[in-house]
């Protein structure tokens, strides 16, 4: 009777270990992919009196389109001392898949329609810098 307790605690045990494992495993590409991730910043400075008309595309058209060709919003923020900039991080697998994104989102012809029904009135923006980030080793985002 002893024996058949341990040998079933011991079966229960091994179970366990191996769905640990197999989690462990299952979630290292995940991890692995999440590591490599690549992070761009976007200052966008607007012509004067047109930050409104940015967050508005932004807004209404841009957010959604990025994330159709695969980019993740992670923020916009409005700098207080800079009151025509939009700052934006987006978030994607790897640099490639950043230029893959890039490239379709410019020649969507949603995206270009909703620029050009934005801009009825002007240019919005005047100047764009970008910069691409990798997370350092203790962010708590990557």
């Amino acid at each position: 009777m002893i024996i058949g307790q341990w040998a079933s605690q011991l079966l229960s045990i091994t179970v366990l270990a191996a769905a640990v494992v197999a989690g462990t495993l299952a979630a290292a590409p995940q991890a692995q992919a999440q590591t490599n991730r690549v992070f761009e910043m976007r200052t966008y400075t607007t012509h004067e009196g047109k930050l409104d008309d940015s967050q508005a595309r932004f807004r209404n058209h841009t957010v959604k389109f990025f994330e159709k060709h695969g980019m993740t919003n992670i923020g916009y923020w409005v700098p207080r001392e800079q009151p025509n900039t939009l700052v934006y991080i987006l978030a994607y697998p790897s640099r490639e898949a950043a230029t893959k994104a890039w490239d379709g989102f410019r020649k969507d012809e949603g995206w270009v329609a909703a620029r050009a029904a934005s801009e009825a009135n002007g240019p919005i923006v005047a100047k764009v810098q970008s910069v691409f980030m990798d997370p350092a080793n203790f962010s708590a985002i990557k």
